[in-house]
């Protein structure tokens, strides 16, 4: 077994040093902002997006916060809103957020692992592929919705849908 195998399938691996792991073996630009937590930017197709991940050591969870800027016209603020409602319906894990001071749209998502857990290298990926396939599916109806000046019920109806199955 190689040493980076042995090392990721350790139960006693921090989920930071995993997530640190994951972003060398992408060439993700990474931070790691402190022990407990790491800051990366990662290239989707509409625009780059920045997540952050922390660990809470007091309630056993790592958190992903996935992030672009975003800053709507105040008057389509109940669109985007309503909006919001809609594609936090269509997600089963995490949800958006507008963080309007800080001008970001947010996806969220804990990983709550309770009475000692430990996270494997496959949870954390996809988390994380969860946390971009989220902004992706749902940017373009966010852009519609505020500066496309589509309804609620439109800019959804624009959401990148799911695929099943293979072509």
């Amino acid at each position: 077994m190689a040493n980076t195998e042995h090392y990721l399938n350790s139960a006693d691996i921090h989920p930071i040093d995993i997530v640190e792991n994951l972003a060398e073996s992408r060439d993700w630009a990474f931070d790691r902002v402190a022990e407990d937590q790491i800051a990366m930017a990662v290239e989707g197709s509409w625009r780059t997006y920045s997540i952050t991940l922390a660990w809470s050591g007091f309630d056993e969870t790592l958190r992903m916060i996935c992030t672009f800027e975003m800053d709507p016209p105040a008057e389509r603020l109940p669109e985007l809103y309503e909006l919001l409602n809609m594609a936090n319906d269509k997600c089963w894990a995490g949800g958006f957020a507008l963080w309007k001071e800080q001008q970001l749209m947010v996806y969220r998502y804990g990983l709550v692992l309770a009475g000692g857990a430990s996270a494997s290298p496959e949870q954390i990926d996809q988390l994380l592929g969860a946390g971009v396939t989220a902004c992706e599916r749902f940017y373009p109806a966010f852009q519609l919705a505020c500066w496309g000046n589509r309804t609620p019920q439109e800019a959804i109806g624009i959401a990148i849908a799911e695929a099943y199955g293979r072509a």
